[in-house]
């Protein structure tokens, strides 16, 4: 019998793949197929660990077995993995950052640099599940989404998979000073991932895939935009060596491949708006705004 649980309705658009779940207070991973979630073997930080070659046996062996029954929780699609992001990665997110920074030519320098920026955003712990409210800070003035793609890498540095990700940022904070790029990316609530893990050797198209953003506010469009993967300057393997070159991700990683998405300087998000991000072979997220005055706490961990 097919498990009785279905996807959040901000999370359209999911495919087949890996996800985490919650059934009975405990976790598990599970691979999706064709609307039934197959329990598997072990855990994503174990088969991230052991490679590609044991996720993909973990998965065939799954997949043999009866499906889960009853309901079912969807988790963030990582346990022990950390959130890294590289920046200035297209052209558009160049030119952005360039008119935002009161120093502008430190975004110039690492577009055309042979070292990619790289950051980290999240870890596990911090991840809230797929369409959880996203937070703007509250001493910003200057708030964007940031539409993404982003690389689920085993230990071994191979791209295993692809998730759907919004890496919510204050501009203004960053455009302040290039330093205060963590205080402007890392915060409670500022990452968002889709909730299934598609398979690379199920995506063969995503280094061309179409990547769309849409903002509404009270029911209207106030802002849509798209791009591609294809208009990436470095590719994958470049960004994914770098992140790997002096550090080791024993669990595997999450790797964001910056945003070609950028809205308007007049836009800024708001208390109660309404994101949706898609992306083409892989999936849709779609998760509200919030905002919290200075000094109150911020909403329980999602886990």
């Amino acid at each position: 019998m097919a498990s009785s649980s279905s996807l959040p309705p901000q999370q359209d658009g999911e495919r087949d793949g890996l996800r985490r779940v919650g059934v009975d207070g405990d976790t598990l991973l599970v691979v999706a197929r064709a609307g039934a979630l197959h329990p598997v073997d072990a855990s994503l930080a174990e088969l991230l660990a052991a490679g590609r070659d044991a996720l993909h046996d973990a998965m065939d062996r799954a997949l043999g077995a009866p499906p889960l029954e009853g309901p079912t929780t969807l988790l963030a699609p990582v346990d022990a993995q950390e959130v890294w992001a590289s920046g200035v990665t297209y052209r558009r997110s160049a030119n952005a950052r360039v008119e935002e920074s009161s120093v502008g030519d430190v975004y110039e320098l690492v577009y055309d640099a042979d070292r990619p920026e790289l950051f980290l955003k999240a870890t596990a712990l911090r991840v809230p599940p797929p369409g959880a409210p996203l937070r703007i800070r509250a001493d910003s003035g200057w708030d964007v989404p940031e539409p993404e793609l982003a690389l689920m890498l085993d230990a071994a540095a191979q791209v295993v998979g692809y998730l759907v990700a919004d890496d919510v940022s204050s501009r203004s904070i960053e455009g302040a000073n290039p330093l205060y790029l963590p205080q402007a990316k890392i915060y409670d609530d500022a990452l968002g991932l889709s909730g299934t893990i598609v398979l690379a050797r199920d995506a063969p198209g995503v280094r061309s895939a179409g990547i769309e953003l849409e903002i509404r506010r009270d029911g209207e469009v106030l802002f849509a935009g798209s791009t591609s993967v294809s208009e990436m300057k470095r590719s994958f393997e470049e960004i994914v060596a770098a992140l790997f070159a002096e550090l080791s991700h024993p669990a595997g990683a999450v790797l964001l491949t910056g945003t070609g998405v950028v809205p308007p300087d007049d836009v800024t998000l708001r208390d109660g708006d309404e994101v949706r991000i898609a992306i083409d072979g892989v999936g849709v997220l779609r998760h509200d705004i919030y905002q919290q005055t200075a000094g109150a706490h911020v909403q329980d961990a999602h886990h």
